[in-house]
């Protein structure tokens, strides 16, 4: 009984808030300098998750050049600034972790 009263409730609480954000997305009109701030929030975001994933892949900070983590990251961001496509980068970047990690054993 109470696994359904938690699962109801986050249900209704989930729902109600992402309902009021689609009923209102088309009347609502951010000012230029919001919309442009707000394009921010989407690299911010994937930093936050990504650079405690490379940096301490352990729990602690490692920051070394026997980190393949780091590696792999550099090599990633070359190729993303050099190719300018997503899914080479991943490509490649996943690859060089394999390489790395597997092939050299780092």
């Amino acid at each position: 009984m109470n696994e359904t009263l938690l699962i109801s409730g986050m249900f209704l609480a989930t729902f109600s808030v992402r309902y009021v954000l689609f009923a209102f997305a088309g009347r609502v009109r951010f000012p230029p300098l919001l919309n442009k701030a707000l394009e921010f929030v989407p690299p911010v975001v994937l930093m936050a998750i990504i650079a405690p994933a490379v940096t301490m892949p352990k729990g602690e900070l490692w920051l070394s050049v026997y980190n393949p983590y780091i590696l792999a990251s550099i090599v990633a961001v070359v190729t993303a600034l050099i190719r300018k496509d997503l899914l080479t980068t991943i490509l490649v970047g996943m690859a060089a972790f394999a390489g790395l990690k597997f092939g050299l054993g780092l």
